[in-house]
């Protein structure tokens, strides 16, 4: 079970911070509340929704790129794990 808490969303940023991809959090009409540059490798999150919201879109985010599981410390990999195994089907 997913806790909608900060503590969890920090713990998503600190997987995208380890990865190849940038994480900005703007103001934009987004579609879907979030935004993938692939070719730059950049994901941007509408800054203006709900605690709620931004962890969705990061799990959703999950789902949709490759994350370089090499350039990730031990906790985020085994997080990755939790999350990959228990939670998303990622």
């Amino acid at each position: 079970m997913i806790k909608y808490s900060k503590h969890f969303l920090n713990k998503l940023e600190d997987l995208f911070s380890e990865s190849d991809y940038v994480l900005r959090y703007e103001k934009g009409n987004f579609q879907s509340g979030y935004c993938i540059l692939k070719d730059t490798k950049v994901i941007i999150v509408n800054k203006f929704y709900s605690l709620d919201g931004k962890i969705n879109c990061l799990l959703e985010i999950l789902k949709e790129v490759e994350l370089n599981k090499d350039q990730l410390s031990d906790k985020n990999k085994s997080f990755l794990y939790e999350l990959s195994h228990k939670q998303l089907s990622l």
